[in-house]
Order: C-alpha cells, then sequence, then structure tokens
C-alpha cells in the first residue's frame, strides 16, 4: 500500500497547467480514474488488515473530493464548452458538442463504491452469463425452485438444458469470491441482472443491483443493521432511518427486508410510502450455513451477513424518477440533467 500516489499538491498542480477541457480530463483520469492512482489503491485495500482498511478509503474519499473539486473549479476558469442557452444554429459545417458525463446509475454505483470501500470493503465482479451451480445451487436453491422456472430466469442455448442463465443477481459473485480466498472477506458486487419480467413503472428485465458480504469470525445481526444504517446515512443523509422486518431468502437465516424513512414525507405518511412513512429498499439476513458448506466455510467458525438492492431505485428515490425505463430510454434531456 502506497498513500504517496494520492499527492494533491502533484494533483492540483496538475491540473492547474491544463489549457483545455482534454487536458484536464486526463489530469483527472491520472488521479482518480478506475485505472489511476486512486483506483490502484483500492485494489490493494484488499491486503490490508481489516483495521487498516476504513482509514486508507476515508483518505481515498477524501483525496478524491479535493481532486473533484478542483477539476470543477478549473473547469470553470476554462469556460463552457458549448452555448448554455438553446439557439438556432444555421452555420453549416461540424457542430461543437458539450462534454458529457457518467450515466445516473453509475454515478450512484460509483457513489456507493466509495461509500463502502470507505468501510472497508473490497470491489468485486463476475460475469454475467452463470452457470447453475453458483446462481441457485451453491445459494442453496433446491431443485424445482420457483426462481429456477423459465417464467422467471432467462436461459442460453449453451450446454444441458437450463444450467446456463443470464444472472438474475448478482449473488453468484459472493459464490465465486468465497470459493476464492479464505475468510475474512469484506466485498461488495454491482453489477447488471437480468429477469423474465414484464416491464411496468418499477420493474424491467434488465436492471443492476449491488450486494454486500461480510464473512469473518464473530459476525452477528446487530453488525449487519449497523452496517446498513452507516450506508443510508452516507448516501440519503442522518435524517433519514432504516429498519429491518422478518422474511425468507434461501440463501440466508435469518433474513429481512430493509426499508428507509420516506424521502418524500421525511416519515410523516403520503401516497409514495402508502402513509406508513418507509420505502422498501432491499433483502438482508444471516448467511445460511447450507450456503457456507458448499464453499468450503466452516460455519462453526464463521459467521456473515449479505444484503443486496437495486441500484436504479436509489436515483428513483433520491430524484423522484420513475418509470424506470427512464434509465434506458437515452433521452439527451432526461441525461443531461443529472
Amino acid at each position: 500500500m502506497d498513500l504517496s500516489e494520492l499527492d494533491l499538491d502533484a494533483a492540483r498542480a496538475a491540473i492547474a497547467a491544463a489549457a483545455t477541457a482534454d487536458e484536464l480530463a486526463e489530469v483527472r483520469k491520472r488521479f482518480v480514474g478506475k485505472k489511476g492512482a486512486v483506483g490502484r489503491v483500492k485494489e490493494s485495500i484488499k491486503t490490508l488488515d481489516a483495521a487498516d482498511r476504513p482509514k486508507v478509503g476515508q483518505a481515498v474519499n477524501a483525496f478524491t473530493a479535493a481532486v473533484e473539486e478542483a477539476v470543477t473549479a478549473r473547469e470553470a476558469e476554462l469556460g463552457p464548452t458549448g452555448p448554455t442557452e438553446p439557439s438556432l444554429d444555421l452555420t453549416l459545417g461540424s457542430h461543437g458538442r458539450g462534454r458529457g458525463h457518467l450515466h445516473l446509475v453509475t454515478q450512484c454505483q460509483r457513489e456507493l463504491e466509495d461509500v463502502f470501500v470507505s468501510l472497508g470493503y473490497q470491489v468485486a465482479e463476475g460475469p454475467e452469463v452463470e452457470d447453475d451451480w453458483h446462481n441457485f445451487e451453491a445459494l442453496n436453491f433446491p431443485p424445482g425452485h420457483p426462481a429456477r422456472a423459465m417464467q422467471d430466469t432467462l436461459y442460453v442455448d449453451l450446454g444441458e438444458p437450463e444450467q446456463v442463465l443470464l444472472r438474475t443477481h448478482t449473488s453468484p459473485v459472493q459464490i465465486r469470491l468465497m470459493e476464492s480466498q479464505p475468510p475474512p472477506i469484506y466485498a461488495v458486487m454491482p453489477g447488471r441482472t437480468y429477469r423474465n419480467e414484464t416491464v411496468d413503472a418499477r420493474h424491467s428485465a434488465v436492471f443492476h443491483q449491488i450486494e454486500g458480504l461480510a464473512v469473518d469470525r464473530g459476525l452477528t445481526f446487530g453488525d449487519l443493521a449497523g452496517t446498513l444504517e452507516t450506508f443510508v446515512s452516507a448516501y440519503f443523509g442522518k435524517k433519514l432511518k432504516s429498519r429491518l422486518l422478518p422474511s425468507f431468502f434461501p440463501f440466508t437465516e435469518p433474513s429481512a427486508e430493509f426499508a428507509i424513512t420516506c424521502v418524500f414525507c421525511d416519515g410523516s405518511g403520503c401516497r409514495v410510502c402508502s402513509n406508513t412513512g418507509w420505502i422498501e429498499l432491499g433483502g438482508c439476513g444471516m448467511i445460511d450455513p447450507n450456503v457456507f458448506l458448499a464453499v468450503g466455510i466452516d460455519p462453526e467458525v464463521y459467521t456473515g451477513f449479505a444484503f443486496g438492492f437495486g441500484l436504479e431505485r436509489m436515483p428513483m428515490l433520491r430524484y423522484g424518477v420513475e418509470p424506470i425505463k427512464t434509465f434506458f430510454d437515452n433521452d439527451v434531456r432526461f441525461l443531461s440533467r443529472y
């Protein structure tokens, strides 16, 4: 771990020296891009002791925020890249194009990744085309479970029938991670998922999830509740709270649905939350011992918890975006707003 890569003075000097928007974009990529200094430090966090990870994560977040602030200030000095007001351009030839930015879902994903990295978690990824073992069997879905049916799952015409599929959740990444490294494990798994869903205002056949996994000695349901409360406060603000209600999932026991204070009425009750003051966000629970046995982890020695929720759900709640297909329409008027 070399924190000297997070040299804020060097970053500010390079930003100040950038003479064009393109040069500024390259400088930003060099310091806070996925393959830049921040990306390399984030990747090495997983090699640290659990006690040291939060401190390094906080340093990464502070450096990233300072660089982004300096980049924004330099952008203002360099001036706009195009007209600020709509106008009728009657000139011939090519037209100028304003600088683009990340999609709202990607912005949400990266913001949540930063939240969990600051808590000592690593970011893990896996294939979108999965086998039955990683997507269902190892997660304690018994043969004949309704989720395995073709009306819920999109199967791929490869290998044996109904053995290769488009992953229905990012939980297979948890299985692959537990197979590939011994505990302690603290990781989040963002990515695209697929279900044979009828598209409506809040459902889509293609959507994004982020899941979390923690495996260590002595983890309890209280650790899970505290983690969720910390994440909710970091993303939505400290005025919102979370609560857990009993539920059932094949891969966790006990299981719970977690909800947050309604962002539209601050918990007083409204039409959106059906006058309950709460909005359901996702599912969570303690990892079922059968899942540990499937990946070769002793459930008598280790405990763990997992949680997950839809990424689109987060900006839908924060900005009031609906229906969900708005995220995939590629309407520039919507995309340029955020």
